[in-house]
């Protein structure tokens, strides 16, 4: 670094010293119609460079795949190694595909401290903007990209040298006397925003917020239905977050549009390229609410260059089943209880039983016998010995054939006499009694089958009414059955009890991670917490998410719960982002007056965006001539297409107002989607409010907001949450009263 004239090098200073900052139209991010400012025309010719040396990198991974596809034949070894070099080109190949993201999108220019006193290297065109004198410059962007002379052009924003493009500020430049955003579609570059440090920005007032043209123009982007990464525009306090320590467990508490989910994200692609070794190997694991949501995240870390994070819902964590359905709240709300971790232990033990009846067999001309007060001793012998019940199954057998051998009139080893009578009708039925081998499924199918295993499970712990709601049918089939979302970390604990089955260790094992990321961990029950900890490989985990915005049947009121359920290997760190980015101020004002409600304890973020468009009351009035809820909501739908343009309108409601929404868009001919796990597919969606926490959308139509606020215990929460999700428009369609605390 520090060469002259090189890519990534001190470039002469101009005559007159720092620039003014050089902004295209920031709404539209469009080219100037004039001739091309100097500047930009330097930069140009920099990313032009920088996308050479990329397709020059790439073609390069190519020639690799190329030769090691046409090899054949070889050693075992020779083959082996193949493999390997191809797992590792077209790792790199995927990292190398940015699609139509732009490679750079920023540049830093140091105050040189520490630079190289090289001479300039000949090879390198002497292209990009001139820094202040003395300075040295960083070109920033998704990937590091070097020169044939290995020298580097582009420097990854992970780096530590790129961390002063996201964290310095008036009061602390980090080392820079200039920090520069670009505007780039495609490979042309639009327009760029400089921030001036030190002596060249006395005059200048630095805030919090650092790249304020390039900020606000990617804010004010529409929605695609797809969470989009923010590496351009990462800013102080949510760097901080992504870098933090990859130690213990990191508590992430932000309010609606500071971008805690996709500052996870950008987390777990920052620990992949600080930690490469050991979590390439252990893994990185992000925990999702629900379906919907993992669609709409799945473009952002691809975009970063990582896509081997395994990303999944809880349910997904369960080996060989299928989570599916949603229960009850009273039904919700036992599963999460840890009551059912001591159920689950005595449920299994319930399982290791003595004989009814002796054991009769014939041999021969013999009978051999194996008395009740014998099976019982066997059977506690091995409840002392093993850890997993399914472990003790052949420790059961042994036992069993070895008594069976003694009492024979002939010598025979017990191993012999188990293969002459293992298949006998009484010795099968016996040992499946004594001790079965079970899958989860089976356990939890049987068990909740049967009030009688049910009461002897829990003991004392529930009461007869709670007893009641967990009986269900049983399957003939458990292995096909659809779980509950609230079984998932039922199965998981049975997992644990049962441990693998006899040749089926590999699909009955859990895995561990090396680091796990949650979203919306606030909505976790204790089970569901207990099953993520397990899956810890050393304790190192990442839980963002809202306590205002608390929804589920085992919603949190504060963090503490959630930090006695996690590891505590090291003392956990709790973090809040207080600035809101994607909610235009009068939204969230309005928003903010549930807060008393839903979150006493919590004060509302601080929006960048003071401006923007007020909150659209929709009045469906009673009585001759007024237009009905149908024709209410359908003029609200078409004002607000034409308003955002291509942009993404969802109508937010109840459940039991599903049908209705969707019957007057489908009467008015107007066309919508609904929210499945495989995202949002149109640009008008009709929603439930349960599955929009976590989405972003141009403008929010809400449907009802007291039907919302009355809907349940967490009705304050669940309004809150639809009245967080636009970006630049909102709506609210109502027949009843509004409520009191948004008409104040």
């Amino acid at each position: 670094m520090g060469r002259d004239h090189s890519p990534t090098g001190k470039v002469p200073s101009p005559q007159n010293g720092a620039t003014s900052p050089v902004w295209t139209d920031q709404k539209r991010r469009i080219p100037r119609s004039v001739s091309p400012d100097p500047q930009l025309s330097a930069e140009q010719a920099y990313i032009d460079f920088a996308y050479e040396c990329l397709d020059a990198t790439r073609r390069a991974a190519e020639g690799v795949r190329d030769t090691v596809m046409h090899e054949a034949g070889g050693t075992f070894q020779a083959r082996h190694e193949r493999d390997v070099i191809w797992d590792r080109v077209a790792s790199r190949l995927a990292q190398l595909e940015l699609g139509d993201t732009a490679l750079l999108f920023g540049r830093i220019d140091t105050d040189g401290e520490g630079r190289s006193d090289e001479p300039p290297d000949a090879h390198a065109p002497p292209v990009g903007d001139p820094a202040p004198d003395g300075a040295e410059s960083f070109y920033i962007g998704r990937m590091s990209v070097a020169d044939r002379a290995q020298n580097p052009v582009v420097v990854d924003w992970r780096a530590p040298v790129a961390e002063p493009f996201y964290r310095a500020s008036g009061s602390d430049p980090m080392g820079l006397v200039r920090r520069r955003h670009f505007a780039i579609r495609g490979r042309s570059l639009l327009g760029m925003d400089d921030e001036l440090f030190g002596s060249a920005a006395e005059a200048l007032d630095h805030g919090s917020v650092q790249g304020h043209g390039a900020l606000v123009a990617a804010l004010e982007e529409r929605r695609s239905g797809k969470l989009s990464d923010i590496v351009a525009t990462i800013q102080g306090e949510q760097d901080e977050v992504i870098r933090a320590p990859l130690a213990g467990v990191l508590v992430v508490q932000g309010g609606p549009g500071t971008g805690k989910t996709v500052v996870a994200l950008h987390r777990a692609a920052y620990l992949l390229y600080t930690h490469r070794f050991p979590l390439e190997g252990q893994g990185v694991l992000v925990v999702g609410p629900n379906r919907l949501f993992l669609s709409y995240i799945d473009q952002v870390l691809p975009s970063l260059g990582e896509a081997g994070v395994h990303t999944a819902v809880i349910g997904d964590l369960i080996p060989d089943t299928r989570v599916a359905i949603t229960e009850s709240l009273p039904v919700a709300r036992i599963k999460g209880d840890l009551r059912m971790v001591p159920l689950l232990r005595k449920a299994v033990k319930d399982r290791q039983r003595a004989l009814r009846e002796p054991l009769v067999v014939p041999f021969g001309l013999q009978r051999l016998r194996l008395s009740v007060a014998e099976s019982r001793e066997i059977v506690a012998d091995v409840r002392r010995r093993v850890r997993h019940h399914n472990a003790g199954r052949r420790q059961v057998e042994e036992r069993v054939f070895s008594r069976l051998a003694e009492r024979s009139r002939q010598p025979i080893s017990p191993e012999d006499l188990r293969s002459r009578i293992r298949n006998n009708d009484e010795v099968r039925y016996a040992l499946e009694w004594m001790w079965p081998v079970l899958s989860a499924s089976d356990l939890l199918n049987d068990l909740y089958s049967s009030r009688a295993l049910l009461a002897s499970a829990a003991g004392d712990r529930l009461t007869a009414d709670e007893l009641d709601l967990l009986v269900s049918p049983r399957h003939d089939d458990p292995s096909k059955r659809v779980w509950a979302f609230g079984d998932a970390p039922i199965l998981d604990e049975a997992l644990v009890r049962l441990g693998p089955r006899p040749n089926r260790r590999d699909s009955d094992v859990i895995r561990t991670y090396g680091h796990i990321l949650v979203d919306e961990a606030q909505d976790l029950s204790p089970m569901e917490l207990r099953s993520l900890s397990r899956r810890s490989l050393g304790g190192s985990m990442t839980v963002v998410g809202d306590i205002a915005q608390a929804t589920s049947p085992w919603a949190h009121d504060s963090w503490d719960d959630v930090i006695d359920a996690l590891p505590k290997r090291r003392p956990s760190v709790r973090v809040e982002l207080s600035t809101g980015y994607r909610l235009p101020g009068p939204i969230m004002d309005l928003a903010a007056r549930l807060l008393p409600l839903a979150a006493p304890d919590l004060e509302p973020p601080t929006s960048i965006r003071e401006l923007g468009s007020e909150p659209v009351i929709d009045q469906v009035n009673d009585g001759p001539g007024e237009p009905e809820f149908d024709e209410v909501l359908v003029g609200a739908v078409q004002r607000e297409v034409s308003a955002v343009g291509q942009g993404s309108v969802a109508v937010v409601c109840t459940g039991s107002a599903l049908a209705r929404c969707e019957a007057a868009l489908t009467k008015a001919g107007v066309s919508f989607g609904r929210a499945t796990r495989h995202g949002l597919d149109q640009q008008v969606t009709v929603v439930e409010v349960r599955m929009v926490k976590g989405l972003e959308l141009d403008a929010v139509i809400v449907v009802e907001p007291a039907d919302i606020l009355e809907a349940d215990d967490r009705g304050a929460q669940a309004l809150y949450v639809a009245l967080t999700r636009a970006t630049q428009r909102l709506s609210l369609v109502h027949q009843r009263p509004l409520p009191a605390v948004l008409v104040g």
